[in-house]
């Protein structure tokens, strides 16, 4: 009977001399991780009582920190505050973080890639553990908006450099 069994050999992927080439900048997510969380409901149960028409505070932040060569953690912070009749009807902080690989980034391209796109990884995860907290909370559910970190980036950027406009400009003339 005839042998089934497949002896073809696959080609190498790339010629011997390829493999000298450079690989240019790596990105890569080593773990994603939820490194803080805090759920405070400082008037239950009588916040139950009050029809439910919330103002809700939202905060964002991130912070980067560099581990290793080209390996980095970065940590999402974001906080919702719901309040009823002035008052804090619940507060929820969740920091969401990350560990990257980002190798052979020139260092605008690597600020960027710490403050946009590792953000922009970590947020959906953040946005569920808040939803998550305060369902079991008893509150609706808080479904947050996306995020355009690519945004934000540019508007700190452009504050920065009106900032240093704004200190570079002549004080004092010579007269």
């Amino acid at each position: 009977m005839a042998d089934n069994a497949d002896n073809t050999q696959p080609e190498a992927a790339a010629p011997a001399g390829d493999a000298q080439q450079p690989q240019g900048p790596q990105f890569a997510i080593q773990r994603i991780y939820l490194k803080d969380s805090s759920f405070e409901s400082p008037r239950s149960p009588a916040v139950f009582q009050s029809a439910w028409s919330p103002r809700i505070n939202f905060d964002i932040k991130s912070r980067s920190d560099k581990l290793t060569d080209g390996v980095y953690e970065v940590v999402l912070v974001l906080t919702a505050e719901a309040q009823l009749d002035e008052k804090p009807a619940f507060v929820v902080e969740v920091h969401q973080a990350g560990i990257f690989t980002a190798k052979d980034f020139d260092s605008a391209q690597l600020e960027q890639i710490l403050a946009t796109v590792c953000p922009n990884i970590l947020f959906p995860y953040a946005r569920e553990t808040i939803d998550t907290l305060v369902v079991k909370g008893s509150f609706p559910a808080l479904m947050l908006a996306p995020i355009n970190f690519d945004v934000l980036y540019a508007q700190q950027k452009q504050a920065e450099q009106a900032k240093a406009n704004n200190s570079q400009s002549p004080a004092n003339t010579a007269g």
